[in-house]
């Protein structure tokens, strides 16, 4: 191949300084580093720029989606069979020949487009491989081939998506498989929270509706691959943004025998996750019981151990850090969430306070209400539990009675409970810590006006008083 040289390349030392681009074959290439992040060890940053300039060569060549040591066999082939050429093969060289929009989750591969969201994909690849950048381009160049075969929408878009026509929008999951992975809320410091539900998988006509033939187990695959390209649009992927997502492992229920296809598409899925996404998956937390008591959402609490293939991560024990924590978290796993079609507390009101109670101690919530005619709601949970729990409505008029809401109990779940108030007084929540050690608490209440169900029917059975 014979490279030309524009005019602008001219190589007179009255046109060239330090800081001159210089342009081969249509190609812009700089020596300013400049552009590299600054938070990269010197290795990392020329791993980097070597990665730049071998993507542009590739992309600009036609020859991204082709190894190169596979071009060179085929090269040779068509020197030894020149009078026989496969048109197949020429459409498939042509149909490369422009890969100048060529993209990854929106974000255009090209360095020379200067795209501020380049490098963040580009970095991802270079850790996955250990700042290798020939393996890195590899792995890139695989990828692109898996999301072409497997038929990822919008793999081949151009930034604005101008160079395609737009993708289907993306088909929403079987009834079944719902409640098996879905994406709710994020962290602290902004992951998507993905939470993955084997357990439902206990029921005999859900697991034979997924995985009941090679074709159900496709779909599931796909459907989890579709998951997570959803779950990547929800991400930053510019500088410095939570380019990641939180995976939540529930495998309750699920680890029995008799579930090899449930174990295998697992598998499959993980292979998936590790060749395809590289650095996209923020922690996996696998848990068999509450999550409150085990995982601190929103602060990294995970030690990572890179390797060339995978990441492993060891979960320490650790305690929610303030309200936000709670009020993502699903109420099976000890958290406030109770799902999208909860409309008792909103985004306004849906904030978590905290209490602390030291080993021995005893806490109480108080919830004053001023204005009778309304219904006081709320909402509590305990870290570990293994607290005595009770609520009771004091009244402001001393000569009023108490009124015992729910006598003490020792409660293992999240409450959700509600009081009339007919009176100005308030509701106390009390919580009792027998043990050695310190209980966190995670409430919330609101109140709303609320007309008397006996108001309602006097003012049907005489509606003129």
């Amino acid at each position: 191949m014979e490279l030309q040289l524009s005019p602008s390349s001219s190589f007179s030392s009255s046109s060239v300084d330090d800081t001159t681009d210089v342009v081969v074959a249509d190609a812009v290439v700089t020596d300013d580093e400049t552009t590299v992040p600054e938070n990269l060890k010197s290795s990392e940053k020329k791993a980097l720029l070597e990665l730049r300039t071998m993507l542009e060569d590739a992309i600009l060549a036609g020859q991204l989606l082709r190894h190169p040591s596979h071009r060179h066999e085929k090269s040779k082939s068509r020197v030894a069979n020149s009078c026989s050429v496969n048109t197949s093969s020429v459409k498939e060289e042509e149909a490369e020949e422009d890969l100048s929009g060529v993209s990854l989750w929106g974000v255009p591969l090209l360095p020379s487009r200067k795209h501020e969201s380049t490098d963040v994909i580009l970095l991802k690849f270079l850790r996955a491989r250990e700042f290798k950048a020939t393996e890195a381009l590899d792995m890139i160049r695989r990828t692109l081939r898996w999301r072409r075969d497997f038929g990822v929408e919008g793999m081949m878009t151009g930034e604005d998506g101008a160079d395609a026509a737009p993708p289907p929008p993306p088909q929403p999951p079987p009834q079944h498989l719902k409640s098996a992975a879905y994406i709710d809320g994020r962290d602290k410091e902004g992951h998507p929270v993905c939470y993955n539900i084997y357990g439902v998988f206990k029921d005999k006509d859900v697991y034979r509706q997924t995985f009941g033939d090679e074709e159900r187990q496709e779909k599931f695959l796909r459907w989890r691959v579709q998951l997570m390209e959803q779950g990547i649009k929800q991400m930053s992927l510019k500088p410095g943004g939570a380019a990641a997502i939180l995976h939540i492992i529930d495998f309750k229920d699920s680890l029995r025998p008799g579930m090899r296809e449930l174990r295998s598409a697992t598998r499959e899925i993980v292979s998936i996750m590790q060749d395809n996404y590289p650095e996209f998956v923020a922690k996996n937390v696998n848990i068999l019981e509450r999550l409150l008591p085990l995982l601190r959402l929103p602060c990294t609490l995970l030690s990572h151990h890179h390797s060339k293939n995978k990441e492993q991560v060891h979960l320490r024990q650790a305690r929610p850090s303030n309200g936000n924590a709670s009020q993502n978290i699903p109420v099976q796993y000890g958290g406030l969430r109770r799902g999208e079609d909860d409309d008792e507390f909103s985004a306004e009101n849906e904030r978590a306070s905290e209490l602390v109670i030291r080993g021995g101690g005893i806490g109480r919530i108080e919830i004053p209400i001023l204005e009778p005619g309304v219904t006081v709601v709320w909402d509590i949970t305990v870290v570990g539990w293994d607290v005595n729990y009770r609520e009771e409505f004091i009244p402001e008029d001393e000569g009023s009675y108490k009124i015992l809401i729910q006598n003490e109990k020792k409660p293992e779940e999240c409450i959700r409970n509600s009081f009339y108030i007919s009176e100005p007084g308030k509701v106390v929540l009390t919580v009792e810590n027998r043990t050695f050690k310190k209980k966190r608490v995670f409430y919330r209440s609101k109140s709303k006006p609320t007309i008397p169900l006996y108001d309602l029917l006097g003012q049907t059975q005489h509606p003129l008083m």
